[in-house]
């Protein structure tokens, strides 16, 4: 029976879920002050029967002023911004720090987070260029420069941008060989992010930096990729052994002209050879009887030239 297709999943390195419920718990301390002056203008308005320090109208004047102030002030985070809309239109972007809003008539469009965002993004079973079918696994680094554009030039900047780069992801991949998005990653990485910045500028959003973190090729081709890989560097070992036989040639053409008409030189190099090999591989090498007096003649040959002296010919066995 034929195995099921394992199709690609990617891999979460965190809870998104838990991320975005830290995310929200910790943006409703902003409302705390508002709360409290909210509470404390309720229990003025219901428990002005039992103050008897302060006139009533003037308890009651307290707790509305309480409560019109807990409506009508806010508190942004050092990281957001919050455009304003007035009957619909809007009027201004606040924060960070602390606004004031007319009751009913002035709208908050939104706390927009300008940091830093990273988003994960996939770009699943796209043929390449020489149709290979790839996963491509990438990151987006972009951050929103423009909070009143982001929230009124696209319905959801959040679901937008990954949706756009994955778009382009697929474009550049279509126009790829497997080489070259193997290779050069940081050159598809440059030319999304052109095409991103140019798309998403208009928006009120820069893309800072686009990396491709992972390409899976499907496990039928991961074989002829590595045989691939091993017959190039099979074939470059080769071309460095047949450069290093060429200089071995050309040393051994250029010495044998200067052993070229000397005999005493190359017997010599030829017992020097000998000698190497023997304690090399500490073996034992037989040889003919007349080998001692050819290494006599020879030493003797290459002390008169050393001497400057004539060799003198004759049977030398007796030395």
């Amino acid at each position: 029976m034929e195995k099921p297709v394992q199709e690609y999943k990617e891999k979460k390195e965190y809870s998104s879920f838990l991320w975005e419920f830290r995310k929200k718990m910790f943006s409703c301390r902003r409302y705390a002050l508002n709360v409290i002056l909210i509470l404390a203008g309720l229990v003025l308005v219901f428990g002005s029967r039992h103050i008897d320090l302060l006139p009533q109208t003037a308890v009651i004047s307290i707790a509305a002023f309480l409560l019109l102030l807990g409506m009508m002030f806010r508190i942004a985070f050092e990281w957001e911004r919050v455009p304003i809309l007035r009957f619909g239109r809007l009027r201004k972007t606040s924060g960070p720090g602390m606004f004031f809003l007319l009751p009913v008539i002035d709208i908050p469009y939104d706390y927009v987070d300008c940091r830093i965002t990273v988003t994960d993004f996939t770009a699943e079973k796209v043929l390449t260029r020489d149709a290979v079918p790839v996963y491509v696994d990438a990151l987006i680094f972009w951050l929103i420069w423009d909070a009143a554009k982001a929230k009124l030039e696209v319905e959801n900047y959040r679901i937008a941008v990954p949706l756009s780069a994955k778009t382009a992801l697929r474009d550049i991949i279509g126009k790829t060989t497997l080489a070259q998005l193997l290779t050069d990653r940081d050159t598809i990485g440059q030319e999304l992010l052109k095409i991103l910045d140019a798309k998403t500028n208009p928006w009120g959003i820069t893309s800072l930096s686009v990396e491709i973190k992972d390409i899976v090729v499907p496990k039928e081709l991961e074989d002829s990729i590595s045989k691939e890989a091993q017959a190039e560097r099979e074939k470059n070992a080769r071309i460095i052994l047949g450069s290093a036989e060429l200089d071995l040639a050309q040393k051994y053409a250029e010495a044998s002209k200067l052993y070229k008409g000397n005999e005493e030189a190359m017997m010599l190099r030829s017992l020097n050879m000998l000698l190497d090999a023997v304690n090399n591989k500490g073996s034992m090498i037989l040889v003919p009887s007349e080998i001692p007096h050819v290494m006599n003649k020879a030493v003797a040959a290459a002390l008169a030239k050393r001497n400057g002296g004539e060799i003198v010919s004759g049977d030398t066995s007796g030395m």
